[in-house]
């Protein structure tokens, strides 16, 4: 026996609508979507409170439908028709900017809900080939829907938000708020999006919108969430795109590209970071460009083309000698020297040149202590201890890693673990010595909370 959807009819009484005039308003979106064989009527209606599930994409139609009548997300979970498939939608790069925003509002929506079939979101290694070459390709003049006009005080709002999650994140940790500013998107970000706005106001509010979801992607890359990240990097970067910030949408495939080649992808690692540079073109953020060649070498490195790395870490300090910090967008200012030399350390740590990499892991340091930022120091104290081991200096890599997990400890951060766990595997050629059983014991605790 069928059990009478009463989610759906919470919402159907709310909206005021008849079971007709919702079966109307069903069919005429599913022409929007290309459904026309969709054709609802007030007994199918009946059919489908009584417990009868629709069959795809009437579940998405109907929260589509929903949520332009209450001017806010509703999605099939909340209708009693299921997770839907926002896993897979978001990771879509749509030409629609109407669907975007019910994409990005969805993955949202599930974030902030901690929903099973997003928490097991896997990545997918080519998911990004079609979003970067879109980005590069498209020009879309797309409106969103109508409603009350957004002004740009509404978007200036957003953007004072920005720095403040920022500097959580680089001091703290993706861990630490991002479910705060995932709440914070869907209760006053995404809503705008779906409003009316002036050319200026609309371009404005995407841009704020971009770098917001790209902090949240950033956030859940950092935690160790890969599938969700690259979900909302994905959205980020078709926002972006609306907002016709080239800089900007370079920046998102610096992530991307960053992210590609942690998980074991570095030549599509590579190939991200060429194209955010080819996107970028003369743009005017040398700091994204320097972050780009910087994440390049880094992929080099993992390929195993030493001198292109290093090429490509000499580009990368040559563009950030250009950079005017006051000329710089707000997202780039973790774009500075503890970042970079950071970057350049891991680069050369993976060519095996032990000395560049100490050289650019104290720099990096040094700039980190200063700024109080843990977990560029953890990450920048393990690549200095990877030289002394490859140096073959047990002490002074026990003396590091120790200091790796004093930091680590500060931050929740799945890269400073995974830096501390690296460690380990580096040390094991040392068998039982004493300075590895040491360290191995001190960081027990960190690596079995995360």
């Amino acid at each position: 026996m069928k059990n009478p959807n009463k989610d759906l009819e919470r919402w159907l009484v709310r909206s005021g609508m008849s079971r007709k005039e919702l079966a109307r308003r069903v069919k005429s979106a599913a022409q929007t979507w290309g459904q026309p064989h969709i054709t609802p009527d007030a007994t199918t209606v009946r059919r489908w409170l009584a417990g009868d599930q629709p069959r795809p994409p009437v579940p998405e139609i109907l929260a589509d439908v929903l949520s332009a009548h209450f001017g806010y997300r509703v999605t099939t979970y909340d209708l009693g028709l299921g997770e839907g498939p926002a896993a897979e939608r978001s990771l879509i790069y749509s030409s629609s900017f109407a669907v975007t925003v019910e994409a990005v509002t969805d993955l949202g929506r599930a974030d902030v809900d901690r929903r099973n079939f997003l928490a097991a979101a896997p990545f997918a290694a080519v998911a990004a080939v079609g979003p970067s070459r879109d980005w590069l390709l498209n020009t879309l003049d797309q409106q969103p829907e109508t409603g009350p006009r957004v002004r740009l005080e509404d978007v200036t709002a957003v953007r004072n938000m920005f720095g403040e999650f920022q500097k959580m994140d680089v001091l703290q940790g993706g861990g630490s708020g991002r479910l705060i500013l995932a709440e914070y998107m869907n209760q006053h970000v995404y809503p705008l999006l779906r409003r009316t706005h002036t050319e200026e106001v609309r371009r404005a509010l995407c841009e704020a919108a971009a770098e917001q979801t790209y902090l949240l992607g950033w956030m859940a890359y950092d935690n160790g969430e890969h599938g969700t990240a690259q979900r909302y990097l994905i959205q980020s970067l078709r926002l972006a795109e609306e907002s016709t910030n080239a800089a900007l949408g370079a920046h998102v495939l610096a992530g991307m590209a960053d992210q590609a080649t942690l998980l074991g992808n570095p030549e599509e690692g590579r190939r991200l970071a060429q194209a955010g540079r080819a996107g970028l073109g003369n743009g005017n953020s040398p700091a994204c460009l320097a972050d780009l060649w910087a994440l390049e070498a880094r992929a080099l490195a993992k390929l195993g083309d030493k001198t292109a790395a290093a090429h490509a870490v000499t580009q990368s300090e040559t563009a950030f000698s250009r950079v005017r910090p006051d000329m710089e967008p707000e997202w780039a200012t973790f774009i500075d020297p503890a970042y970079l030399h950071g970057e350049h350390a891991n680069t050369f740590r993976d060519i095996d040149d032990p000395a560049n990499a100490a050289e650019h892991a104290r720099q990096s340091i040094h700039h980190a202590r200063r700024q109080r930022r843990a977990r560029r120091g953890a990450m920048s104290q393990a690549a200095l201890a990877v030289s002394h081991l490859q140096r073959r200096d047990l002490e002074a890599a026990h003396s590091a890693g120790l200091r790796t997990l004093s930091l680590s400890r500060r931050v929740r951060s799945s890269r400073c673990v995974e830096a501390v766990q690296d460690l380990q595997r580096r040390m094991q050629p040392y068998g039982t010595h004493r300075l590895v059983a040491d360290f191995n014991e001190r960081a027990r605790e960190l690596v079995a909370a995360a």
